[in-house]
């Protein structure tokens, strides 16, 4: 069997997670896991299927492809058991641009890997402004602890104006 990945991107309209189910199941395919969103108006996202014939299964997302979503077809890559401890980031804060860029320099920085990243807009009527939130899984690197993080995102929090909490995430 064939681990695969699925990464879609089209105009959003009802039927797109079907007609894609439908293709991955008429080849044979099983559906493992998925990240699947409207954003900016788009139909966007990835799955990770299993598959005993890759080809049968590019074909049957072909048939998808023509009716407007873009389907692209990679293997997925074998990777080591992930060691470090893993770590929860929340951050929210008045929006500006720049919040990602400076956040994701500070976890460069200090080797620590983003394993999940999703951030979102909010309108709350007392701030004055949109909020923007990140939530985020991080794989800290031998040596770094979480107080090692927080203290580095908090060197760069009042510039920003955001608050930042971390906090230990569970296995599994």
């Amino acid at each position: 069997m064939a681990d695969l990945i699925l990464s879609v991107v089209g105009s959003d309209r009802p039927g797109l997670t079907q007609a894609l189910a439908k293709a991955v199941l008429e080849a044979g395919g099983n559906w493992l896991e998925s990240h699947l969103s409207r954003l900016g108006g788009l139909y966007v996202g990835s799955v990770r299927v299993e598959a005993s014939d890759a080809e049968a299964l590019r074909k049957a997302v072909a048939a998808v492809d023509a009716h407007g979503l873009e389907v692209r077809v990679a293997p997925a890559i074998e990777s080591p058991v992930a060691e470090g401890e893993t770590v929860g980031l929340s951050l929210v804060g008045q929006d500006r641009p720049g919040i990602v860029h400076q956040v994701t320099a500070v976890l460069s920085g200090l080797d620590a890997n983003i394993e999940a990243f999703d951030t979102r807009l909010s309108v709350e009527p007392h701030a004055g402004g949109p909020l923007f939130h990140l939530d985020a899984r991080l794989r800290l690197p031998a040596g770094l602890t979480a107080v090692n993080v927080q203290a580095a995102l908090e060197a760069i929090s009042a510039e920003i104006m955001v608050d930042i909490a971390l906090a230990p995430v569970s296995a599994g």
